[in-house]
């Protein structure tokens, strides 16, 4: 094989994105065979836009029986996620799952059991893993720059979002269609990174607000508090209710701290160990003298076509994945820790219990009285992610 033929299930707004990627060429040897949907106008769209040699297919038994793909991206809402996975393994073929990796980590698991017996790439779209500067901050922690880590911080509240937006699909902003609101739609990619750069807590304490600042009946505002197994602290706070908002990340560790934020990122170096230093100094108040160093990062952020373009590599070419789909489950349990935190006003322990959030949320989709209003468009993406 010297081509990968994709094919990808859903084109709304994340699907039909991919596919104008795959059709323009932007990933090397992945090629653009068929597109599914269950909706007959997204089809008729696909025939319009991306040209009459791209197969057309209403579900994805008849994508996969027709034998035309070697791998699928599976772009549909998200509770498909993990069961599409599982049926495109089972069939043999090569599989790349939007995030979030699934809704709650009872169903990742049984995608987590197919994926270890099978021989089939399998890939989760953590685009943001293939920003030098994350890549940069993981070098240095894991290479002990920092020393022991003692508190992360990350503020993540750019990511507005209008009522318009809420109204643009019938699934969006519900516990039935989506599963959860800022945790599991815009955040899942700052969730993962925090848990790849820093491991995940032992435990959670979360404050969330439900339709906030929108006509919404999921999170859209969420306060969080981690604690690690080393004695290690963090907060984690997003909303899609502010604007301009702000992204910054924040590492400290006993020899100084990271930050990420505009774009840059900025070690302040302790001359000495915090630890060191307070042990052996013999001053009241004054602190190690602190080195200001901006880190020179190399690369460019490829985001969706990176990871394609990895998933390709990986398929033909054994190329190391840089999102393993595997890896997925752990940054769901922490935005599912979170939400069990705040509905049950408590703390909650990783790993969580699997069987005890889906009954909770079943609770939450059960007792809904939230009436959506839709007006379904698919949108330009650019600058949203």
């Amino acid at each position: 094989m010297d081509k990968v033929r994709l094919g990808i299930v859903g084109i709304g707004n994340m699907g039909s994105s991919h596919s104008r990627k795959l059709i323009d060429g932007e990933v090397e040897n992945g090629v653009l065979v068929a597109v599914c949907d269950i909706k007959e106008e997204r089809l008729k769209w696909a025939k319009e836009n991306l040209g009459d040699d791209i197969l057309t297919f209403d579900s994805i038994d008849a994508m996969i029986e027709s034998g035309e793909c070697d791998a699928l991206i599976i772009a549909t809402p998200h509770y498909n996620h993990p069961t599409m996975g599982i049926q495109t393994l089972k069939a043999g073929l090569h599989v790349l799952v939007e995030k979030p990796i699934g809704v709650y980590t009872k169903a990742v698991e049984e995608l987590n059991k197919v994926a270890a017996v099978s021989d089939k790439v399998f890939t989760v779209m953590y685009n943001q893993r293939t920003n030098p500067l994350y890549q940069k901050v993981k070098e240095m922690v894991d290479g002990g720059e920092l020393g022991e880590i003692m508190r992360v911080n990350w503020v993540i509240t750019n990511w507005f979002r209008t009522e318009r937006y809420y109204e643009s699909g019938g699934w969006r902003a519900t516990w039935k269609g989506e599963g959860g609101g800022v945790l599991l739609n815009q955040c899942p990619h700052q969730i993962d990174l925090i848990q790849w750069l820093c491991g995940l807590p032992k435990r959670v304490r979360a404050f969330a607000k439900y339709g906030q600042y929108h006509n919404i009946e999921v999170e859209d505002d969420v306060t969080a508090y981690f604690e690690y197994e080393n004695g290690a602290t963090g907060t984690f706070i997003t909303s899609t209710g502010e604007t301009p908002g702000t992204n910054r990340l924040e590492i400290t560790g006993e020899n100084g701290k990271l930050v990420v934020e505009g774009g840059k990122l900025t070690f302040y170096k302790n001359e000495v160990s915090m630890y060191k230093y307070s042990k052996t100094t013999d001053e009241l108040f004054k602190k190690p003298e602190v080195e200001v160093k901006e880190i020179e990062v190399f690369g460019k952020m490829t985001a969706h076509v990176g990871i394609m373009q990895n998933f390709v590599n990986a398929i033909l070419k054994n190329e190391k994945q840089l999102a393993p789909g595997i890896e997925g489950i752990n940054g769901l349990s922490l935005s599912n820790a979170m939400h069990m935190s705040s509905w049950i006003d408590d703390w909650v322990d990783l790993p969580i219990d699997g069987s005890r959030y889906k009954e909770l949320l079943d609770e939450k989709i059960n007792n809904s009285v939230y009436k959506k209003v839709t007006k379904e468009v698919t949108a330009d993406l650019t600058g949203s992610h």
